[in-house]
């Protein structure tokens, strides 16, 4: 350009000069860029909350209003489960998009897989521009290059106890902390780039470690103190001694009826407990509450899709039960609710009764944002039944089982469809067969008969058997083909990262 310019006349010189001024000036003044109108997620997902456990949901005694105005100008999935009913493994099938026989975490030794952590939501968000964060409860461990390739903001939150000592002397719950944190992360959120945030709640998870009934087992918030204090809560509508007698002895010498004298074995124990378990919901929905506000208060709310969901259901005494664990509906359903502010009024309030996983998740916070949802996942997304499409290929059953587990309660697997439920429990003993289920949802929805071994539903105990290996050879190896169970291991989880 220079040489160029020295060729010319005096104007002419001038003239070129002048605008390769104009040209660098323009270099220098930042292009203005549209905002970002890929939407903000906001996931906030409980422990061990079953799907009924809401106002919306019809729960006579439970109150939820900020969970209920989600759903009320959102979508409810009424028919939510999870593949695997269980902390850590239902965590790591949200963060994957993946079954349990697909991410095998605990089976296998070591980290989440890393393969997977790549094509997690997370770090396929942050790849395109999302500001990723997680706070609370993890239970999952990570290597250390996985956890950079999925979050620009990462706080864990320990899940005992729940009252934490806070740098003034006082006790703070950790709902209300998970909540300040995400007011925080909120308040700090760049202007004109989308988030992807999920809180990760301890509560309603039990403090295993203290067995006093209520604010010992059930630490819940100050801020519902003395709330269901004088309701009198219904027993659980499983509680006849005979439903828990009708079990194989495996089940009834499990991990289920162990807990079960920790929180429901007496009336007393069962009413301070519940209401305990009660208040630790509205504790959660305290916090929604006041995320949804700080939201409104920046502007965000009208492009902020928020998900609630739980990692699995919860027995609350049913069955002579507690906890989760098994094929049982108190184990597998979930609440899950998608409030997309986006929707036209005509698409809010509506309850859909589709089979939703929680894998489904992973899949549809990708393609909320516009992104191609890696082929590696097994849930798909939800998108086309938020707008309301007719989707004719919607599942309509889903693996589910139960593999890295205690020695309490055997290694399963089945399927559930809209009628039926199989399951196959690989009980200890060499040679020894696996016990079956079958229960007939349509003609027995509290699955008290045991109809595996009933020649008349041969046709459909066949046919269920057979969808089971055939879900399974699509997703993974044959339980035959799993090794032993094994805990990650600080060793091990060095030596991955």
């Amino acid at each position: 350009m220079g040489t160029m310019i020295k060729t010319l006349d005096t104007s002419a010189r001038r003239w070129a000069l002048s605008i390769l001024v104009l040209a660098s000036a323009a270099m220098l003044i930042p292009t203005p860029v549209k905002a970002d109108s890929r939407p903000n997620i906001l996931l906030l997902y409980a422990d061990d909350q079953r799907d009924h456990t809401l106002g919306v949901a019809g729960h006579p005694i439970v109150k939820t209003p900020n969970i209920d105005r989600l759903a009320k100008a959102g979508v409810r999935f009424e028919n939510a489960f999870v593949s695997t009913p269980t902390c850590w493994v239902g965590r790591a099938c949200l963060f994957t998009g993946a079954y349990e026989r697909k991410h095998r975490y605990r089976v296998t030794p070591g980290p989440l897989d890393p393969e997977l952590c790549g094509s997690s939501y997370f770090a396929v968000l942050k790849n395109a521009g999302y500001r990723t964060g997680h706070l609370g409860k993890e239970h999952v461990d990570l290597a250390t290059h996985s956890a950079d390739g999925m979050f620009d903001v990462r706080r864990k939150l320990g899940r005992n106890p729940y009252f934490k000592k806070q740098p003034d002397g006082s006790e703070r719950h950790e709902t209300q902390i998970l909540g300040d944190w995400g007011i925080e992360v909120l308040k700090e959120q760049p202007s004109g780039q989308p988030f992807c945030l999920q809180l990760s709640f301890n509560a309603t998870h039990a403090e295993d470690k203290d067995k006093r009934p209520g604010i010992g087992h059930f630490p819940w918030p100050k801020i519902t103190d003395r709330m269901y204090e004088d309701q009198e809560i219904p027993l659980p509508p499983l509680n006849d001694p005979a439903i828990y007698e009708a079990h194989p002895e495996f089940l009834k010498k499990s991990i289920n009826r162990q807990r079960f004298f920790w929180r429901w074995d007496t009336a007393d124990k069962y009413q301070t407990n519940m209401r305990a378990y009660f208040r630790m919901i509205s504790g959660i929905d305290h916090v929604v509450g006041r995320l949804v506000k700080q939201l409104e208060k920046q502007g965000l709310a009208d492009n902020t899709v928020i998900i609630y969901t739980a990692d699995n259901g919860y027995y609350l005494g049913d069955r002579g039960f507690a906890g989760k664990w098994t094929h049982y509906e108190q184990s597998l359903r979930v609440p899950l609710i998608i409030h997309d502010p986006r929707l036209p009024e005509t698409k809010q309030g509506r309850v859909l009764s589709h089979l939703a996983l929680n894998s489904d998740l992973a899949s549809t916070m990708i393609g909320l944002a516009g992104l191609p949802v890696p082929e590696i996942h097994t849930g798909r997304t939800l998108e086309p039944l938020l707008r309301g499409e007719v989707v004719t290929d919607w599942r309509h059953d889903f693996l589910c089982e139960f593999i890295a587990v205690p020695r309490t309660i055997p290694r399963w697997e089945g399927v559930r469809d809209t009628r039926w439920v199989y399951a196959r429990y690989f009980v200890e003993g060499a040679g020894k067969p696996p016990f079956e289920f079958l229960n007939d949802l349509k003609n027995d929805p509290n699955q008290l008969a045991n109809l595996a071994a009933d020649n008349q539903n041969a046709a459909a105990l066949n046919k269920m058997r057979a969808r089971c290996d055939q879900l399974i050879a699509d997703t993974g190896p044959v339980m035959a083909e799993i090794g032993e169970h094994q805990k990650s291991s600080r060793k091990r989880r060095r030596q991955k990262e």
